[in-house]
């Protein structure tokens, strides 16, 4: 049984961590790129209010639409307010024809309601809509009931409404300092490199260790590991379409090709990494596992594992100051340590997990190699 300062303790832990992701939460919800967000979202829907009176006919009477349009288009690049704004209103005109569909045959009643939403939704899913899915039931259901005295006044007006405040805020977004994320991506990609290489670094030093190793940190970070590279991709791809059909792009250029490239040698070196864990895991903790590590190979296999985690710990740019001497002093360890195993003689029966290690270093290698 658990002594009540144990209970506090998990208590006061569990605590401790309930705040730090609160003041993570916060520091997202308030970071400079999202007050930006909101500050633009904030001018677009003022302007499309006070343009909203302007329009002809009855869609005057039904300003109230139009910064709700403009909220729908304000996204975080310009290529994604201009596909929510089109996907919105395609979804507004199918729902509103759905609308019409329904009083054309009808009158409402619970029954054709519920039947005329279920179909709103299975039209949802069609090709191309994307988050406009979401309107074609929203639109029905408000033509129907708030719109039943003058259908075709407030479908004019609400689809009218829709359109200004979408061109208002994508107009909002295009000019005022269209948002570029280079830097995040950038940010990633060195940050994921630090993570590789100090993985690498952590399973040099364990081999190093007594056994089983004070430090086991570094057995429990390959989920870790996988989610940063899932992460990396994701911001590289935002970074991507943050530059179309944006006009800042021709003032901050970047090789985003050169990012893809990274990427995909990170990825690589991630999927490598996660697979020498696993069998130095094994080795180290799973008395059944098939395979172990001669002591022999532990001094020449861990300075190749920690040369390379210093190789990939360093700039990612093969131009920089010392990678290529990080990248030769790594191929050195790695050939010393090839050459250990190669003079060993091998016991029937016995299957050794350093080649299996020395294979994914090579791969490593080899996806990081800088250009000739």
């Amino acid at each position: 049984m658990s002594t009540p300062q144990a209970r506090t303790q998990v208590i006061w832990g569990q605590g401790t961590e309930i705040f730090k992701r609160a003041i993570k939460g916060l520091t997202a919800a308030f970071a400079a790129q999202r007050l930006q967000l909101a500050t633009k979202a904030a001018i677009a829907a003022g302007l499309a209010f006070l343009i909203a009176p302007l329009m002809p006919g009855a869609a005057a009477n039904y300003p109230y639409y139009a910064p709700l349009g403009a909220l729908v288009a304000m996204y975080h690049n310009v290529v994604g307010s201009v596909r929510q704004g089109a996907q919105a209103l395609a979804g507004l005109a199918v729902g509103i024809g759905l609308a019409f569909l329904l009083v054309s045959y009808t009158d409402p009643s619970p029954l054709t309601v519920a039947i005329f939403m279920g179909i709103g939704v299975l039209l949802g899913g069609l090709p191309g809509i994307g988050s406009g899915s979401d309107w074609i039931p929203t639109a029905a259901l408000l033509v129907l009931l708030v719109g039943n005295s003058d259908p075709d006044g407030f479908s004019f007006g609400y689809l009218v409404q829709m359109g200004v405040g979408v061109a208002v805020g994508i107009g909002v977004n295009f000019l005022i300092f269209p948002p570029l994320h280079f830097n995040a991506a950038a940010a990633s990609l060195d940050e994921l490199r630090r993570a590789l290489g100090t993985q690498l670094t952590d399973m040099g030093k364990a081999l190093r260790e007594e056994w089983p190793p004070e430090h086991a940190e570094w057995s429990r970070r390959s989920d870790e590991l996988a989610e940063a590279t899932r992460t990396v991709r994701h911001l590289v791809q935002e970074a991507d379409a943050s530059r179309r059909g944006n006009p800042r792009r021709r003032l901050h250029p970047r090789d985003m090709d050169e990012d893809y490239k990274h990427l995909r040698e990170l990825e690589r070196v991630t999927f490598h990494i996660q697979d020498m864990t696993d069998v130095l895991s094994d080795v180290i903790w799973e008395s059944d596992a098939p395979y172990d590590v001669p002591v022999e190979d532990n001094e020449s296999l861990s300075a190749a594992m920690m040369a390379s985690g210093d190789l990939l710990a360093s700039c990612g740019d093969d131009d920089a100051p010392g990678h290529r001497e990080r990248f030769d002093a790594a191929k050195a360890a790695l050939d010393t340590c090839m050459a250990v195993t190669s003079e060993r003689e091998t016991d029937e029966g016995t299957v050794h997990a350093s080649e299996s290690l020395l294979l994914s270093l090579h791969r490593i290698l080899r996806a990081v190699r800088p250009a000739d």
